[in-house]
């Protein structure tokens, strides 16, 4: 079997869903990126605070993309054979659960938000400005779950101009309302951090109601009504549950770690709390190409699994891999280069500055390995139907390699914040390993789909939707 696949749609569906999706992440992630700089200019400290609360964000946005992640390696392959009813009600699952995810979340921040973010640091003057963000932000909760998981939910059927639309408007109203509300300019209050939370929740609000009137108005793919949320089909449900719960897990346990390396370097001084937001935010940043190709890979590979076309699904997997090492390396040298550029727009204390080059470095080497292995793993195996493997895969390396590491050089030796960094980074490159065995033993496939119910056929208008690029 050649490494290449000639197969010319391949490339232009794996290129096309890759862009659109790096697109809209690029966008998503600039949201942090605004409110750094603007906040990164008023006051180091508000910048540490809302870094502290955007970890808690940071694990929100890992239920609900894994409720949504889950709705795409079920729903896509029932999308590639043209039935869109199980996906209607794949996605009234996902609502329940998102919103779930959403409104636990906002009661434990809301009624217990100095303990929460007494968890990541024990900087009082931090938690003091993070507790005023996070009063504010936690009502964008709600909205974030259903924002995102509607379109997850369109995704899975290859639309995704539409999650850069919404993107763009989060964006665009964010910037404009961070300038004149942090500041107080064009005679508002200068409200400082709070007004930047404020900002972000009226751009959230923004971006649902765009959601919402796209999915109920103009799709012509899934054709969703909203009064659907209220029938839930067991069996679908279960297929769910099975298929759905080891990527919401796996996406949970991986935010609860975020956290836990958060508070890893919160408790080694300001300095690293502010370093480890400004690398993190632009390794986001430059690294949105990588995430794109995984989640696009997670589409094709459902898709063409519920054609039933399983050779030509081990064949796409071959020319991946490829297609990830030289995204890896592209990302990996743009980050290195452009390192020094990008932190010239933060005021920032020279210690920090120092910090943030060290660990800007050190995610410029191992991108090249979260490009391979977190798109063989989530792309091509998650969206293959073998969900559990990265779940125990994940589990494995952060608890008991990732975080004993970090803990024992950071309490124990007291070694240096930068090796502290590494210690956190090093599974992007161990599990390449286990990431080249896995996917070129070809049993990470598996068809999810159940026959059609009796009287149920293809959905003519989706056929059509799909053909003529709706």
């Amino acid at each position: 079997m050649a490494i290449l696949t000639r197969d010319r749609g391949f490339y232009r569906s794996f290129f096309s869903l890759t862009g659109m999706i790096a697109f809209q992440n690029i966008l998503a992630f600039s949201v942090n990126l605004a409110d750094n700089l603007m906040l990164g200019a008023y006051s180091e400290i508000s910048m540490s605070g809302v870094a502290l609360v955007n970890q808690i964000q940071f694990l929100l946005q890992m239920l609900v993309m894994g409720v949504g992640e889950g709705i795409v390696v079920l729903a896509s392959q029932y999308w590639g054979r043209k039935d869109t009813a199980p996906i209607r009600r794949i996605v009234s699952i996902g609502l329940w659960f998102g919103l779930a995810s959403a409104m636990l979340l906002f009661a434990a921040v809301f009624f217990f938000p100095q303990g929460c973010l007494g968890l990541l640091t024990d900087e009082t003057a931090v938690i003091g400005e993070g507790v005023r963000y996070l009063r504010i932000i936690c009502f964008t909760y709600p909205l974030f779950a259903v924002t995102n998981v509607l379109l997850c939910s369109l995704r899975s059927v290859e639309t995704v101009k539409i999650g850069f639309v919404v993107s763009a408007s989060t964006l665009v109203i964010n910037s404009c309302l961070n300038y004149v509300l942090i500041y107080g300019h064009f005679g508002a209050p200068e409200m400082g951090v709070q007004g930047a939370a404020v900002a972000t929740l009226i751009s959230r609000a923004v971006e649902c109601v765009i959601a919402v009137v796209y999915v109920a108005r103009l799709d012509r793919k899934i054709r969703y009504r909203f009064r659907e949320i209220f029938r839930i089909d067991r069996s679908l449900l279960r297929d769910y549950l099975r298929t759905g719960l080891p990527v919401i897990l796996s996406n949970a346990m991986w935010g609860i770690a975020q956290a836990v390396q958060t508070s890893i370097l919160g408790h080694l001084g300001q300095a690293p709390i502010a370093a480890n937001s400004i690398a993190s935010t632009v390794f986001q940043i430059l690294s949105v190409i990588v995430y794109g190709a995984a989640s696009a890979s997670s589409i094709i590979m459902g898709k063409t699994i519920g054609e039933g076309r399983l050779n030509q699904a081990r064949q796409y997997a071959k020319t991946l891999q490829i297609l990830y090492l030289i995204i890896g390396i592209a990302t990996g040298t743009a980050l290195f280069l452009l390192k020094d550029v990008i932190l010239g727009f933060y005021e920032i204390s020279p210690e920090t500055r120092a910090l943030a080059v060290q660990f800007l470095t050190v995610l410029s080497v191992t991108v090249v390995g979260t490009a391979y292995q977190v798109a063989v793993l989530t792309g091509i195996v998650r969206g293959g139907g073998d969900t559990r493997f990265v779940l125990y895969n994940d589990t494995i390396f952060m608890w008991l390699v990732v975080i004993p590491s970090a803990a024992l050089a950071a309490f124990v030796f007291h070694l240096p914040p930068l090796i502290v960094f590494i210690c956190l980074k090093c599974d992007q490159v161990l599990k390449c390993l286990v990431a080249v065995v896995k996917v070129n033993r070809g049993n990470w496939i598996r068809q999810l789909t159940h026959p059609q119910k009796k009287g149920e056929e293809p959905d003519e208008r989706a056929v059509y939707s799909a053909e003529m690029g709706g």
